[in-house]
């Protein structure tokens, strides 16, 4: 008897491994495919920086605009914020690798504090402050996909600056001598930066992104005529060429990235 059991054991043994061999085996999930990337859409973006503009002035005789003293500068430097809006398509060059390109508007906003001076106003000179208030841009950029995630880019179109009066100070009594009007000025900004997700920071936050950026905006030549502070003019004015310089880091957020896709079911 206990032979034939163990007999019926080993039988039970073979023929269950030979069952077994013949099921077939489920195969292991398949890895979610990668995220796929489209830079084409519509972004706005919010931040802030730093900033700093020169002056190019010399004083000239008003009316009539003839120069009287050798050029000088005059500038100032100050933080300010920036808010925008863009629009940015993507697509493969004839050079290979992925392009951006795009066209946004923005508005900077702050005060970026300076000087204006007239050395020939009153018997030692005067000196004043100045400030540039409003910066905006309406432009085009174009860059290159160094990574699926990273766009290295350059832009450049047209500038609005606008800036304060000034009162224009006796640089040795301190006495108000003269007023300088607040004006606008039209001109051309040229820039670049870099712009990615936060994914490099362990954020993992669909459509959000961050750029810095840097750029430089040159406006028109303007003539500021010279008011004494009881009436009248001087019969001088301070002609001034501003050149705006700044640096800004914006979080931008895309409505069209969705992030990567959900993993397929098994």
């Amino acid at each position: 008897m206990k032979k034939l059991v163990l007999a019926l054991s080993a039988l039970a043994a073979v023929t269950g491994s030979a069952i077994a061999a013949d099921l077939p085996t489920k195969a292991p999930p398949a890895p979610p495919p990668a995220p796929v990337y489209n830079w084409t859409g519509f972004y706005i973006f919010g931040g802030g920086g730093y900033g700093m503009f020169d002056s190019h002035n010399f004083t000239d005789a008003f009316p009539g605009g003839a120069p009287l003293t050798i050029g000088h500068k005059d500038g100032g430097d100050g933080f300010y914020g920036t808010v925008g809006v863009g629009y940015d398509w993507q697509f493969s060059g004839m050079w290979g690798g992925t392009w951006v390109a795009g066209v946004f508007a923005d508005g900077q906003f702050g005060s970026i504090k300076g000087s204006l001076t007239d050395p020939l106003l009153g018997p030692f000179g005067t000196s004043g402050q100045l400030k540039n208030r409003t910066n905006a841009a309406a432009g085009v950029r174009f860059g290159y996909l160094v990574a699926p995630q990273v766009l290295s880019y350059v832009n450049g179109g047209y500038s609005y600056g606008e800036f304060s009066g000034s009162t224009l100070l006796d640089n040795v009594s301190g006495l108000a001598i003269a007023t300088t009007p607040r004006f606008q000025r039209n001109g051309w900004f040229v820039g670049g930066g870099v712009e990615n997700t936060l994914d490099i920071f362990g954020f993992s936050v669909p459509g959000l992104f961050m750029k810095t950026e840097y750029r430089v905006a040159e406006y028109e030549r303007v003539e500021l005529p010279e008011t004494f502070v009881g009436g009248g003019l001087t019969g001088l004015a301070i002609s001034a060429k501003p050149i705006v310089q700044t640096v800004s880091t914006s979080l931008v957020y895309r409505f069209n990235w969705g992030g990567p896709p959900v993993a397929p079911r098994y």
